[in-house]
């Protein structure tokens, strides 16, 4: 029997230490975070294909399936295509061997002849190991624009989840959520003039939260309303 090709996870990839499934709020994505949670595991569906905006969360997902899979004593890798893009598909060289790849921005390749017919081959290569895949876009597998018909294909075996966005209720939840577990508290009523007096994605108010946490610590202060005023400029 051959030996595993060896590979090199490029340098500069690495798993958000805060992106797990403890931290994400699956509101409107039970059934989607229990069947990661079972790849995690390798259990269930060998593909999934995971898609929905920059909002919803799917590189979060992805990357919670890595750490998981870590502490379950099983292979994983996070690869995020916008950064490795330039690579060509070799950088996949050896990771069907992994027990789980995640590939995200998958919609990234769509039209890339060289790109198509190496997700293809590995594809292939994934399924042959009966390791899993697990890989996030922008849009449904048949909206992608994939010119290879046996990759397009592929794309739709397995199951295809969209990933939903939270609802102002929801996004107000998953910023007290994040903000106690980084061990401070905002009350809902801060959480939701965070939420109608800056920006509405979920990325850029963690942000915000990670600077009123800082902020807070600095100046000894609960984080109030008139505290984010005052930090924010608002």
């Amino acid at each position: 029997m051959s030996s595993p090709e060896p590979f090199q996870i490029p340098l500069g990839i690495t798993l958000r230490d805060d992106a797990r499934f403890e931290n994400f709020l699956s509101q409107g994505n039970e059934l989607l975070c229990n069947t990661l949670g079972q790849a995690s595991r390798g259990e269930g569906e060998q593909f999934l294909f995971l898609w929905g905006n920059r909002d919803s969360g799917c590189s979060h997902l992805l990357q919670a399936v890595c750490h998981a899979s870590d502490s379950a004593g099983r292979t994983a890798v996070y690869l995020p295509l916008d950064e490795v893009l330039d690579m060509g598909p070799e950088v996949l060289d050896g990771m069907e061997h992994l027990d789980l790849v995640c590939l995200d921005n998958l919609h990234l390749i769509a039209g890339n002849k060289v790109w198509e017919e190496g997700l293809f081959h590995f594809f292939n290569r994934i399924r042959a190991e009966n390791n899993r895949l697990l890989v996030s876009a922008d849009r449904a597998p048949r909206q992608l624009g994939v010119n290879l018909p046996d990759l397009a294909s592929r794309l739709s075996w397995g199951m295809v989840f969209q990933v939903h966005n939270l609802d102002d209720d929801g996004k107000v939840k998953a910023l007290q959520m994040r903000a106690n577990g980084r061990g401070f508290e905002i009350t809902e009523e801060v959480a939701r003039f965070l939420l109608h007096r800056a920006s509405r994605s979920m990325a850029d108010l963690f942000d915000l939260l990670d600077q009123l946490d800082s902020a807070s610590l600095s100046a000894k202060r609960k984080v109030t309303i008139p505290f984010v005023k005052q930090v924010l400029n608002l």
